[in-house]
């Protein structure tokens, strides 16, 4: 009995030892593996000259008539929009200016081209840290570029960019990987295959000499649909094909099976799809059509939060400001007018409707956000994207009909719908019966923040970016078959077979 507690304590003096060994060999596998190796895709540490205008105490000369042009020059004047002072005034590009610029970007994509995805994902990892590390200066620009306010530049401007980096970086590669496709029973031996590989130079810019040059290999163009007519015509004369997002009319689609305590939580996320940056993004909540007892319940609980919003410059010393500015003021008296027209026409003006005078920013451009309610669909407002902090009411009697208002404009970009969770057959019949490129449920805009491809159908463009779709459509397509490998071991040589009828027979 002794002899085997002997042996016992000896055994577990050993299992001790042993264990104790082990975790110092590991952990001076993983100290010398952390000191010694190299990570060939860590990120660069590089610098940009940041700009003298978002320096604190900067004060910049004030537009008396702020406005992009310069009289009896082809100048453009740079200006916040929130204060009318001048940011600095620069020259547009000359078609030879964009020549060097366009055989530059050639000559660089073909050294790019040949990179692997570990060199190209090294250089998005600088890119985000750069822009993780610079936040706080990048979201200035925005505010001073665009007047919007801190909040909606740190979710249009850093958490978009960001989210586009990582997903890249994260499922780039796989995106982009050769994927086998299927053949028949005559072609059984056969190996197909599709490749992406890099298409060239692309361009996201609107110059007529821009949508028409022959090395440019793919034009992404944002903006509104006359232009895109213009951007097209163009760009057929070189065969450059197209990505185009052209705005559109957002619906929030509100259900009947919403509760109080539902209906409470749906009000913030509607506020912000309205008004982040004062109404001016492309998927910006542009309808609200609710059915039955929602749209009255709505009606109060939508005009006291719109009634507490303050419009200023979101950079100035002010906590009080909680919208921003618009980027220009050359469309507020066709709003108002639009506003006007509908409410002669039925609908009830019960917030905002014209142009908001600033005390301390009396050269920033400011429209009141507005609330009408009672909106029918052959109302002018109701089918023309206002891109503006204007919320429209619209009021339906079933989810069919709901359906039915929101497809009732030319345009087909973003919409949501709001419901019980419970209630899936509506929801679906929804999902499923809008026009849209995208859908969120119970939430505004989310599908661009998630890595999902982005864009429209009919009068909001085609194409789309983003996600794996977005990498995929600015890329070359490549069709590849071969001999199958068993097939090369089994037949010899080359697979196909074509028998050499009399006639060619007397040619070899």
């Amino acid at each position: 009995m002794e002899l085997s507690t002997l042996f016992l304590h000896s055994d577990l003096q050993w299992a001790s030892v042993s264990a104790a060994l082990l975790v110092l060999v590991i952990f001076s596998y993983v100290f010398a593996y952390r000191v010694f190796s190299v990570d060939h895709e860590a990120s660069v540490d590089f610098s940009v000259p940041v700009p003298e205008q978002i320096n604190s105490g900067w004060k910049g000369e004030v537009l008396d008539k702020p406005s992009i042009k310069v009289s009896g020059s082809s100048g453009i004047q740079c200006y916040n929009p929130a204060n009318g002072q001048l940011l600095r005034k620069v020259n547009p590009a000359t078609p030879d200016g964009i020549d060097r610029a366009i055989t530059r970007a050639t000559e660089a994509q073909k050294e790019w081209a040949k990179t692997t995805f570990g060199q190209r994902r090294r250089v998005l990892r600088s890119m985000l840290k750069y822009i993780l590390a610079n936040q706080d200066a990048i979201t200035t620009v925005a505010c001073l570029d665009s007047g919007k306010t801190r909040v909606d530049a740190m979710l249009g401007e850093i958490l978009v960019t960001v989210e586009k980096l990582k997903w890249t970086i994260k499922h780039g590669e796989k995106a982009l990987k050769p994927e086998r496709r299927p053949t028949n029973f005559l072609m059984m031996y056969k190996y197909n295959e599709v490749r992406w590989e890099p298409l060239g130079v692309l361009a996201a810019c609107t110059a007529q000499h821009l949508t028409s040059h022959p090395s440019i290999s793919h034009l992404l163009f944002i903006g509104s649909r006359p232009v895109a007519q213009h951007v097209s015509i163009s760009a057929c004369r070189s065969l450059t094909p197209l990505c185009l997002e052209l705005g559109g009319k957002d619906p929030a689609i509100l259900l009947d099976s919403i509760s109080p305590r539902l209906l409470h939580q749906i009000i913030p996320i509607l506020l912000k799809g309205i008004f982040t940056s004062s109404g001016q993004n492309c998927i910006g909540i542009e309808r609200i059509i609710a059915v039955s007892d929602t749209y009255d319940c709505l009606v109060p609980l939508l005009q006291k939060r719109i009634e507490a919003l303050h419009p200023g410059d979101p950079l100035s010393h002010s906590s009080n400001y909680n919208i921003g500015a618009m980027i220009s003021d050359s469309r507020f008296p066709h709003l108002t007018s639009l506003i006007q027209k509908a409410v002669s026409e039925g609908a009830s003006l019960l917030v905002g409707g014209s142009q908001h005078h600033s005390p301390s920013a009396p050269k920033g451009h400011y429209f009141a956000p507005t609330l009408l309610v009672g909106v029918t669909p052959d109302m002018a407002i109701a089918q023309e994207e206002l891109f503006a902090p204007i919320a429209l009411l619209m009021p339906a009697v079933s989810t069919a009909h709901a359906i039915q208002i929101a497809n009732s404009t030319p345009y087909a970009l973003g919409a949501s719908v709001f419901a019980d969770p419970g209630d899936r057959d509506n929801i679906e019949a929804v999902v499923q019966g809008v026009k849209a490129g995208m859908v969120s449920v119970n939430d505004f805009g989310a599908y661009y923040a998630t890595g999902l491809p982005f864009g429209g159908r009919g009068g909001s463009g085609y194409g789309r970016f983003g996600g794996e779709e977005g990498l995929r459509g600015i890329c070359n397509v490549k069709a590849v078959c071969r001999d199958a490998r068993w097939a090369q071991v089994l037949l010899g040589g080359i697979g196909t077979r074509i028998p050499v009828t009399p006639p060619l027979a007397f040619f070899i």
